[in-house]
């Protein structure tokens, strides 16, 4: 399906097609209650939907909100989609899936932006930015058995996010791993990713990384 991104919304990329694979092979109980943060064009939330899953997609960005709901109103799909901040809109309520596809990409800026597109990907210098919060803030959001799905590049500190999930006391492993050639974000910044460690030499695409976390209780 042909997705509309409003000027400013991130258009689904090889990390949204890797979550959504990901999604689809979860099992799902009847009508189960899916949130899916950070939604952009709604691609996520509107796949969860297809398997008849209630949705709820949440975004920070008023016109990723207006293009996740022109893109279910196209597909006949129901999503609700709400604006804010990650976990706040839906604060208190417990979900079967969770998936995120977060802004994960190192940046020489100490703090991400606020406006314009590159919020969709910048995450501070350790890309950790949002990655931290998911790993703070959703556990709370799982109900028993619920599960999150999150991808993001091997840069970002894959260690690090399952860790934090299974101090948060989920079950957290690495399900898929897939190399992806680099884009312009990466291209214009491979020779200060060099210069931290995050890259070597002559490095042409990065690591993306699937992590299923799972409440067990």
């Amino acid at each position: 399906m042909t997705l509309i991104a409003l000027p400013g919304v991130y258009a689904p990329q090889d990390d949204t097609a890797i979550l959504a694979r990901a999604l689809r092979r979860e099992a799902l109980p009847a009508e189960a209650q899916v949130l899916d943060i950070g939604t952009g064009t709604g691609a996520l939330a509107l796949a969860a939907a297809m398997r008849g899953a209630r949705v709820t997609a949440v975004d920070v960005c008023r016109p990723a909100v207006w293009s996740a709901r022109l893109n279910a109103l196209l597909s006949r799909t129901r999503v609700r989609v709400l604006r804010g901040d990650l976990a706040t809109p839906v604060a208190g309520r417990r979900f079967d899936l969770v998936v995120v596809n977060p802004p994960y990409v190192p940046s020489p800026a100490p703090t991400p932006p606020r406006h314009g597109r590159a919020r969709a990907w910048d995450a501070g210098r350790d890309g950790r930015a949002v990655i931290d919060r998911i790993c703070r803030e959703v556990p709370a959001l799982l109900g028993p058995g619920g599960v999150l799905l999150v991808v993001h590049s091997a840069l970002s500190g894959v260690e690090l996010t399952l860790g934090r999930l299974r101090a948060a006391g989920l079950t957290a492993d690495v399900t898929e791993r897939h190399l992806v050639a680099f884009g312009p974000v990466l291209r214009a910044r491979r020779s200060w990713l060099c210069s931290r460690g995050l890259l070597g030499p002559g490095s042409q695409a990065e690591e993306l990384v699937v992590i299923r976390a799972e409440r067990t209780c």
